[in-house]
């Protein structure tokens, strides 16, 4: 595909957006192999931007308006890949992700908004095969470490133990950093939506909403306090494992259901053992349970909004992003009762500092070591469209490890 650029960074002057452009410049440079640009709104801005990063001047500077359906369709026309980090993306994202899907330009985003997801897979799925774009969702902390830390797990599963594993339980572990700011907003923007829609409503709590087509066993409720016999701990609920969940039943499902149709995930915090563990796993249920009740109400969001989420351009410092780390656990049992373990762990603070990172490089392996005629066009997830190549490219330029544990 002969494009001016290999990729395009849209919503380059936000405050993740920004720090994809500095990662991309970084580890890839100006004028080098690699040829890229920075998009957004305003040119005076995405400017400021750049000289603020360092960035050298001859880096290309792309205005469009997520909502000029024009302006994007001459945008991605250039590019072999688009990234865009402007959420939420069932307000600003359906026009730029139909635009690449009619001119055959990769995408990659940062969406945890499975109800958005779940309308736009039918709609893109016809014109990306048409044209060869390959549409991947979540490319960021939601759900890549989760989707391949899966992918993964059951791939040594095969090698190790010559089967399957029909029951996994992902748990998270260690989380020092923060969710960003526009998972945050993603997350309002859902619930808004689904208090006017029913029907959103009910796919928010299915776990196949994202699997047209097909529906597995029923899947184990992760909403209360539980002991878990697999990774003995106790267990409490992860605020993204509905979209988590999601996202590896439709990687199964893409994949053919080599695990198995009566394959079952779990995705949990876990809060430790004896009388202390369950106490967590209890306040973390409480906790849950709150939240969701708060986001409920209108007041309530408008109050997070303006005085919790980060503001347009905020985030955490460099020193912060640089410190977090997180680390996930991935449990697994065959159907003869044989189990394995691997964990999944990564360097940077998981909403800004690792999702940068991540995003990236999915934008960079689809470009660089996924064959076409592997992966055609058509809307994938992460550990789909890519897989073990992804996994392996994260280990060497993301922070990323993915490891078996010993026995």
């Amino acid at each position: 595909m002969q494009r001016k650029f290999d990729v395009i960074v849209f919503g380059a002057t936000g405050f993740t957006g920004r720090l994809v452009a500095e990662y991309l410049n970084t580890a890839y440079g100006v004028g080098g192999d690699l040829a890229w640009a920075m998009a957004g709104r305003s040119l005076a801005r995405l400017t400021q931007v750049r000289d603020a990063l360092g960035i050298d001047a001859a880096l290309p500077l792309l205005v469009a308006d997520a909502l000029d359906g024009a302006a994007l369709a001459a945008l991605v026309a250039q590019a072999r890949v688009v990234i865009t980090t402007v959420g939420p993306y069932q307000r600003h994202g359906e026009a730029l992700v139909s635009a690449c899907a009619r001119a055959g330009t990769d995408y990659v985003d940062l969406c945890g908004e499975p109800g958005w997801m779940a309308q736009m897979i039918p709609r893109l799925q016809g014109p990306a095969a048409a044209s060869g774009a390959r549409i991947v969702f979540s490319c960021g902390f939601d759900s890549i470490p989760f989707d391949l830390g899966v992918v993964f797990l059951q791939g040594q599963a095969q090698a190790r133990l010559g089967a399957p594993l029909v029951r996994v339980h992902g748990r998270v572990k260690v989380m020092k950093g923060g969710f960003s700011g526009g998972t945050a907003a993603s997350l309002i923007a859902t619930l808004e939506a689904a208090g006017r829609d029913a029907a959103l409503a009910r796919t928010l709590v299915d776990p196949f909403a994202l699997t047209p087509g097909f529906r597995g066993p029923p899947q184990p409720d992760d909403r209360t306090a539980a002991w878990d016999d697999l990774a003995q701990s106790w267990t409490g609920p992860f605020v993204m494992a509905p979209i988590n969940t999601k996202n590896v039943h439709r990687t199964h499902a893409l994949r053919g259901h080599p695990w198995g149709r009566d394959f079952t995930y779990s995705e949990r915090m876990l809060t430790g053992t004896g009388a202390a563990g369950e106490r967590r796993a209890k306040a973390l249920a409480r906790t849950a349970r709150l939240q969701d009740w708060l986001l409920r109400l209108a007041p309530a969001r408008a109050l997070i909004r303006r005085f919790v989420l980060p503001q347009p351009g905020q985030g955490p410092g460099k020193a912060q992003r640089d410190s977090g780390r997180y680390e996930v656990v991935f449990v697994g049992q065959t159907a003869s009762g044989q189990t394995l373990r691997a964990t999944v762990r990564g360097d940077r603070d998981p909403g800004y500092g690792s999702t940068c990172k991540l995003i990236s490089e999915s934008a960079l392996c689809l470009l660089q070591d996924v064959d076409r005629t592997m992966t055609p066009g058509g809307v994938w997830t992460p550990g789909a469209a890519m897989g073990l190549t992804l996994v392996r490219r994260l280990q060497e330029r993301a922070g990323l490890q993915f490891a078996v544990d010993a026995a």
